[in-house]
């Protein structure tokens, strides 16, 4: 009969252990949010990519700022003086000499060497670099969200499976304690079963702290706290169908390429400004002036005068330092050059891990299910053979063990094939709001640009700052 209610008594625990669990999810399906939940609100709420967003606008302004060479340079000034004239004669005083003048000047470059135009052309490459660089961003920040909500997932699943395991362990002790009254276990098997208990306590706080730390990481990247985490499911109808194709692609299309692209057209045009500096240029230059005085000397100190200057400027030698800025933007398109190569190197490496970390998991999968059948189908075997002398405690404990590994690691290979499906997209240059089709309102780099870049004047930013 003391067998009977303790076998009574376990499976109750482990029964209410199993269900809590699903209880709870079920009371709150109504509110929990899936992994693409987390992903909208990273792209909503991340201070990163907010940061990156309000560097390329700040970029934008470099093409306002480079056309300003195009367009004329107006100057006010005013002048007052007073000259006083020293003579010999004691018994005359000293003539003195007021002047006033006000004034406009405007300069206008009517030739730079094509100085401007190459400035505006590297400005505007640098946007479409900066923007290539965002959307690199986006892809990392959506890719973070999905693997700090596939780590939630994962130590969820653990602390409830230590829970679990800690529930089994605790009957184990009362079993043990139970047989040793009756004279049919020893005082070593109760000693092995609350030492096992000892250690599954200790893994299941490590498993609370984990699940703390990944909480907090979400919170971090997403901006808010998680709610009701369920597993999610891996990309598999956007992976891609060869590592070969996934590479093309992403050599191709992934925006950490496409900027390193634009970089090197960038720097191209900085080659071409600096030998702009060798050209000559023409300057036109205009100026009204108003003039007013008084002098002892002269009445004709009241006049007003207007000109207008056009200057050649020829370029001969500048001390040298014109062709060394030359030579050094020449060795920066070279380190853009290598810098592409070295971009798309990391690309097909990061795509041809993601891939072959999607393929391991899968397989763990597989053999973890298959370890999982079968270590739970041997520990309810030895349960049944203690039953009748035939196991011992430490054997019951062995095979608890095996099936406690089984079920962990099962849960981590879930979590590697989803994050790696959703590396393998991002390795790409896929994992975007449209691809994974998030309900966000996207951000419009361009409505920015089209506000400033022609703009003339102004102190405040687009937005009213």
């Amino acid at each position: 009969m003391r067998r009977v209610g303790t076998v009574l008594k376990f499976r109750k625990a482990l029964l209410a252990a199993v269900l809590a669990p699903a209880i709870m999810a079920m009371s709150s399906a109504a509110w929990a949010e899936s992994i693409f939940d987390a992903m909208a609100k990273a792209y909503e709420n991340n201070p990163d990519l907010n940061a990156a967003r309000a560097g390329l606008r700040a970029t934008d302004e470099g093409v306002t700022i480079a056309k300003a060479g195009w367009r004329p340079q107006v100057s006010g000034f005013a002048q007052w003086s007073k000259t006083r004239y020293s003579v010999k004669e004691p018994t005359t005083a000293d003539p003195e000499f007021i002047s006033k003048s006000v004034g406009l000047t405007v300069t206008q470059q009517i030739f730079d060497g094509f100085q401007t135009l190459n400035r505006v052309r590297a400005a505007e490459s640098n946007v479409y670099s900066e923007r290539a660089n965002l959307k690199a961003s986006e892809i990392q920040t959506l890719l973070s969200a999905a693997q700090s909500y596939a780590n939630i997932a994962r130590d969820q699943e653990i602390v409830s499976i230590r829970k679990q395991n800690l529930a089994f362990l605790r009957e184990q002790v009362n079993a043990a304690d139970s047989r040793l009254e009756v004279g049919e276990g020893t005082r070593t098997d109760v000693s092995l079963a609350q030492a096992e208990l000892a250690q599954a306590e200790g893994a299941l706080a490590n498993a609370e702290f984990q699940l703390k730390q990944s909480r907090a990481v979400y919170v971090q990247i997403v901006g808010e706290t998680p709610r009701a985490i369920r597993q999610a499911k891996p990309l598999t109808k956007t992976m891609p169908k060869s590592i070969d194709d996934a590479v093309a692609v992403g050599w191709r299309e992934h925006p950490a390429v496409i900027a390193a692209m634009y970089a090197i057209d960038s720097a191209g045009f900085q080659v071409k400004t600096a030998e702009g500096a060798l050209l000559p240029g023409v300057v036109v230059q205009g100026q009204v002036a108003a003039n007013r005085g008084n002098s002892d000397f002269s009445s004709l100190n009241n006049y007003d005068s207007s000109s207008i200057t056009a200057r050649l400027n020829v370029p001969i030698y500048q001390g040298g330092a014109e062709y060394g800025e030359i030579r050094q933007a020449k060795e920066r398109l070279g380190q853009q050059q290598i810098q592409l190569d070295s971009v798309r190197l990391e690309v097909q490496r990061t795509i041809v891990s993601a891939i072959a970390q999607f393929d391991a998991a899968k397989a763990m999968i597989e053999a973890g299910n298959v370890q999982l059948q079968a270590a739970q189908q041997a520990l309810d075997g030895v349960l049944e053979e203690r039953k009748v002398g035939q196991a011992t405690t430490l054997d019951v404990l062995d095979y608890q063990a095996r099936v406690l590994n089984a079920r962990e690691g099962l849960a981590s290979a879930n979590r590697d094939a989803v994050v790696a499906s959703f590396g393998a997209v991002a390795a790409m240059g896929h994992l975007t709001i449209d691809t994974v089709g998030l309900k966000v309102a996207r951000y419009e780099p361009e409505e920015h640009y089209g506000k400033v870049k022609d703009k003339w004047f102004g102190l405040r930013t687009v937005d009213g700052r």
